[in-house]
């Protein structure tokens, strides 16, 4: 059987990149069939086609401009560039340990430096050392070498640029929404860790019951009885002030107003999973009771919850099935919250073969996931074809992150298994995971998508709409069918989606939907974009 899985599998990967091989199977769940191309988009395919050719620089100019749609999977921490954590810095009077190359706290009394003296007129051997900073918070200049990894380096770059005042977020979020409105992105979800220290008090001293057997249902109210509610309000201030900043910085509702502020922001509410069991659950019970306080209220806010920290850790991979299994439980009490997990970023080596089986499948059948970060172990997961089969008919969307994944775990081009979940009509969407860590943007995923895999103009489009469809926006898809993008629904059908004047009762419909709203606006920006060829 195993060898049955594998020939399938390198067939599906070689009929995709264009090599010779026997034709694929159709597989049980096709997509809907393509709409008809409008003039502007056969135009825009040809230049595309012609950028494509011209190589890389021209292909970027090309995809800087294109409609992106979302950026589903992307750490707001992880997504801010070295140089604004070290201006932060300074202003903060934060101090730099040059040995180390991460900041500290005052006094900077020697060998600690201020980080002031990393601004304005610098010596060269404070040039020197900003250089080494900035390598140092991010994946710039790095090579693995004995003993230390990328994976290594990606994930101590966090602890290393960490400390600095939470006065700073919104001037984060700001540079995240202007990267993304310079690209023509309209939507971004960004996955925040708010307070959680009065739960995580909580459950210290309730602690985690013995056996094996853990009943879900006690333990989270005992937790409630113990007032862990009353972090709730906290975490949804904290995300209300942040974006109140980042608004005032941009001007928005001014006639200043800056480009960022058509990005519209929500953010997923982040668990970090190497923590005790105890502190897991509880911090999950609040991100639940969070997330649906905020839709209840009808918070721009949490929208989504996700699990963060190395998947490979030891306490993440003992506890994997554990915390699978809490997520599901409280999915059962908050059903309407949304959930979108990081499951399969590994790879062959970073955990023995055991550790490869069964992330993504218990993250779906578990944990009910709507949506996969990475998936980057897909094939070798237990029956691969099974599980794509399953992901296809749930429309399960897989979020891609091929720098992210090249950079942490050594899987790229034909070892991705991107081309694969493509065949098989699995939704995907690109995303940047940490672009700031990364050195990359949106525009660069794309880039590499459309080079590395040959896509087409037609599938670039369809991983943006699929990006916007897939997000945790409030109310019902504007298209007919999921995944379609063939038609609009209801009283929308019969308009031209996109369009400057929609009839009043499709004015209605988007009106009652925030997500249908967004997705009429990608398509007017397809539109707007098109009209330049």
């Amino acid at each position: 059987m195993r060898a049955s899985i594998r020939f399938t599998a390198v067939v599906v990967c070689l009929s995709w990149l264009g090599a010779s091989a026997q034709p694929v199977p159709a597989p049980a769940h096709k997509p809907a069939a393509r709409s008809p191309r409008s003039a502007g988009e056969a135009e825009a395919a040809r230049a595309y086609k012609e950028a494509l050719k011209a190589g890389p620089l021209a292909l970027r100019a090309f995809l800087q401009k294109f409609p992106k749609g979302a950026d589903l999977h992307v750490h707001l921490s992880g997504a801010v560039y070295a140089e604004t954590f070290l201006r932060d810095a300074a202003e903060d009077a934060i101090c730099v340990d040059p040995a180390a190359l991460r900041f500290a706290r005052p006094p900077c009394t020697a060998p600690l430096v201020p980080a002031a003296r990393l601004s304005g007129q610098v010596t060269p051997a404070d040039q020197d050392l900003y250089d080494h900073l900035v390598n140092s918070f991010s994946m710039r200049s790095f090579v693995p070498y004995a003993g230390f990894s990328g994976h290594d380096q990606f994930f101590a770059t966090f602890a290393k640029f960490g400390g600095l005042d939470k006065r700073h977020t919104g001037e984060w979020i700001d540079e995240v929404a202007s990267r993304a409105a310079d690209q023509n992105q309209q939507y971004l979800e960004l996955m925040e860790t708010p307070p959680f220290g009065h739960a995580a008090t909580v459950a210290k001293e309730i602690g985690w019951p013995a056996g094996e057997q853990v009943d879900f249902a006690a333990l989270r109210q005992k937790l409630l009885d113990q007032g862990l509610r009353d972090e709730v309000d906290v975490d949804i201030d904290d995300v209300r002030k942040s974006g109140a900043d980042r608004q005032s910085i941009e001007h928005c509702g001014t006639p200043q107003a800056a480009p960022a502020c058509h990005v519209e922001v929500r953010y997923i509410y982040q668990v970090l999973r190497a923590n005790p069991p105890e502190t897991v659950f509880a911090q999950t019970l609040l991100g639940f009771e969070t997330i649906q306080k905020s839709m209840d209220t009808g918070a721009d806010g949490f929208v989504g919850i996700n699990f963060v920290q190395p998947e490979d850790g030891y306490v993440s991979m003992h506890d994997y099935t554990l915390q699978m299994k809490m997520v599901g439980y409280l999915h059962s009490v908050y059903p309407r919250v949304h959930i979108s997990l990081h499951a399969g970023e590994l790879a062959p080596g970073l955990v023995p073969p055991n550790g490869l089986r069964f992330h993504i499948h218990q993250a779906i059948e578990l944990a009910h996931a709507e949506r996969i970060g990475h998936g980057a172990d897909l094939m070798y997961e237990r029956d691969p074809d099974e599980l794509l089969k399953t992901m296809a008919e749930k429309h399960v969307m897989v979020e891609i992150n091929l720098s992210s994944n090249e950079g942490i775990l050594g899987i790229s081009g034909e070892n991705h298994p991107f081309p694969l979940y493509l065949n098989a009509h699995v939704p995907v969407a690109l995303s940047t995971d940490d672009e700031g860590v990364s050195r990359i943007d949106l525009t660069h995923e794309y880039v590499r998508a459309a080079t590395e895999y040959h896509l087409t103009y037609q599938q670039l489009k369809t991983i943006a709409r699929t990006g916007m469809e897939h997000s945790f926006l409030p109310g019902e898809t504007l298209w007919a069918e999921a995944d379609g993008f063939r038609a609009a629904r209801g009283a929308c059908r019969a308009q031209m989606p996109g369009s400057d004047k929609p009839s009043e009762p499709c004015k209605s419909l988007l009106a009652h939907s925030e997500k249908a709203s967004a997705q009429w606006e990608l398509e007017r920006r397809f539109r707007a974009f098109e009209a330049h060829f």
